[in-house]
């Protein structure tokens, strides 16, 4: 059996190739994906073989954010079977995700669209970094990058009782749309009194909890300036390069400042527990949200290509800062 898949073949370079499905095992499942979601910052990362994301060590084969329908599964498989729409964790670009049953979750909500269900992955991400930081109801809150995890984690907050929530980017459509979502301000980092302009929202207490999504060092630095005694800052975003500049006595030590790793690999993996919830757990409770209105997607779905396309949508992640933050691949039709 043959299947399309985009393939990262060199640097800055995606194909989109037919190759061999892998074979199904006794705990695999096949699934025919309708959508698979960018994650600009991974993939920009990996197909410019940046550090920290697996090196010059090409091909390389991305897409760990989708939905489809499952075709087939392993004798040994019981939490889906054939027909089952379900969400692939860490699957590819492709028409046809082979995975293994534990990267699976089935969609039981018949009133979320699969556009909508396609970004649940990546939303899960925005969710772990905003849970690890115990949030107290009136607590003030901060995100730094307006990517699809930073816009999910400001709706996050804002669910989750925080006052004031304050989103930071450097693109002005990206800091609109987060003021759509549910920010109660927005602000340019690179302005010069930017530290202050957040001081001031926050009564002069400095911030509470913080999602740091960019993994830039000069980001981390500013939540360091704007963070409150004893606050909390979730590093969300993978940092690439690593700084030593910031004064770890001044900034972190001495105020009691929380430094929290929030990548997704650390999670249980069986059972949630308070502020550290599974994969499959956050999935459910996100299309739950969906259903219900109190999360929203659609504004942040940018545009929905076709796979064919690939080559010209990964040159310009590459080369253009302001890449669209919810590209959308369409299989429905490979």
């Amino acid at each position: 059996m043959k299947r399309d898949q985009i393939i990262f073949t060199a640097p800055k370079t995606a194909e989109l190739l037919t190759v061999d499905v892998p074979e199904i095992t006794d705990t695999s499942v096949l699934t025919k994906m309708d959508y698979t979601v960018v994650s600009g910052g991974t993939e920009r990362a990996n197909i410019m073989a940046m550090p920290n994301a697996g090196g010059m060590n090409f091909p390389k084969t991305l897409g760990y954010c989708g939905v489809g329908t499952v075709l087939e599964v392993g004798k040994s498989v019981k939490s889906v079977k054939a027909g089952d729409r379900v969400l692939v964790y860490h699957g590819k670009h492709t028409n046809l995700n082979v995975t293994e049953e534990i990267k699976i979750t089935r969609v039981d909500n018949k009133a979320v669209d699969s556009l909508d269900a396609a970004f649940v992955v990546i939303a899960t991400m925005g969710l772990g970094g905003v849970r690890k930081l115990e949030l107290e109801l009136g607590e003030s809150a901060m995100v730094m990058g307006l990517g699809l995890l930073g816009m999910f984690a400001v709706q996050f907050l804002r669910a989750s009782g925080a006052n004031p929530v304050i989103a930071v980017d450097l693109n002005p459509e990206r800091r609109k749309m987060a003021l759509e979502l549910g920010a109660d301000f927005a602000f340019d980092p690179s302005e010069e009194d930017f530290v202050e302009k957040v001081k001031a929202v926050t009564k002069g207490k400095g911030v509470n909890a913080t999602v740091e999504v960019t993994g830039v060092s000069a980001a981390m630095r500013q939540a360091l300036e704007c963070a409150s005694d004893m606050g909390r800052i979730s590093l969300l975003g993978c940092t690439r390069v690593s700084d030593c500049s910031i004064d770890y006595y001044t900034q972190v030590h001495r105020p009691g400042v929380k430094l929290i790793g929030a990548h997704n690999f650390v999670r249980p993996r069986y059972e949630s527990y308070p502020h550290h919830w599974t994969h499959h757990d956050d999935c459910r409770a996100i299309l739950d949200m969906i259903e219900r209105g109190r999360i929203r997607v659609a504004p942040m779905v940018s545009r929905v290509v076709k796979p064919s396309e690939c080559a010209e949508i990964y040159t310009q992640l590459c080369d253009d800062p302001m890449f669209p933050i919810g590209t959308v691949f369409d299989w429905r039709d490979y």
